[in-house]
């Protein structure tokens, strides 16, 4: 968990190309995670961003 928006965006975008799968960026209590879209379930999340490997674009 990271309270840089920036930092847990650049580490999101990078996690989705290493694993080459889709990652959630997302906020509890004031912090940010990632995790694998398919692992994220019906968490108590509020989801800021999905990266997706294939889709062609910056992380910002």
């Amino acid at each position: 968990m990271s309270h840089d928006l920036s930092l847990a965006q650049n580490h999101a975008f990078n996690l989705s190309r290493t694993l080459m799968v889709p990652v959630t960026l997302f906020a509890v209590n004031g912090e940010f995670g990632v995790m694998p879209s398919d692992e994220l379930d019906d968490a108590d999340v509020e989801v800021i961003h999905e990266y997706d490997p294939y889709q062609v674009g910056s992380a910002h």
